[in-house]
């Protein structure tokens, strides 16, 4: 199943760890670290604290502000990536309910593909529509890693619902380290 389905088939809890990983991803690229979104992973992990979501994004949002913002000695591919991580926290729906979920889950993957496709050193053929739709063949490694990884995030939850949370995070830890070695192996060689 393609990305592009299995978001169309998640669930609210889906849609929300969804986006969640794909932010947290990217935190480091806005300064954060492993646990900056740690307490929004929390409150998936809690049935009945749907109303405490809005707040915790604030907090986030609060943390990050301005970390990272245009660092003039960073090349643009890096500055682009930054600067859609920050959209992907700012998009960040205040409710966990609702359609606004599965906008900011599909906002976050096309965002999140695009990060990694910009520090990725291979070229890519394809358009972000064309991988999440499923024709991933060519697709360089670090891209198509994280399309790995999304859909791993929803396979588990579809699959194990709150249960398949801890295994979410552990994905999304492992992406963010990946990424954080391409952002470094990129300052090395520029």
């Amino acid at each position: 199943m393609s990305l592009v389905e299995l978001i169309a088939r998640a669930d609210e809890r889906g849609l929300a760890a969804a986006g969640l990983a794909c932010s947290d991803r990217c935190v480091a690229l806005l300064g954060g670290d492993d646990e900056t979104l740690r307490p929004l992973w929390g409150n998936l992990m809690e049935d009945s604290d749907t109303a405490r979501w809005g707040e915790l994004v604030e907090q986030v949002r609060s943390k990050l502000e301005g970390a990272a913002d245009g660092d003039a000695g960073q090349e643009p591919a890096v500055v682009e990536a930054v600067a859609l991580a920050r959209r992907m926290l700012d998009a960040a729906p205040d409710r966990r309910t609702g359609a606004e979920l599965r906008e900011w889950a599909d906002t976050c993957s096309v965002a999140a593909l695009r990060i990694h496709r910009l520090l990725d050193p291979a070229p890519d053929p394809e358009d972000v529509d064309t991988r999440r739709a499923g024709r991933t063949e060519g697709m360089p490694p670090l891209a198509a890693a994280e399309l790995r990884r999304q859909v791993t995030v929803l396979e588990l939850l579809a699959e194990h619902g709150p249960q398949g949370l801890r295994r979410a995070l552990e994905v999304s830890t492992e992406g963010r380290r990946v990424l954080r070695a391409a952002v470094s192996r990129r300052a090395r060689t520029a």
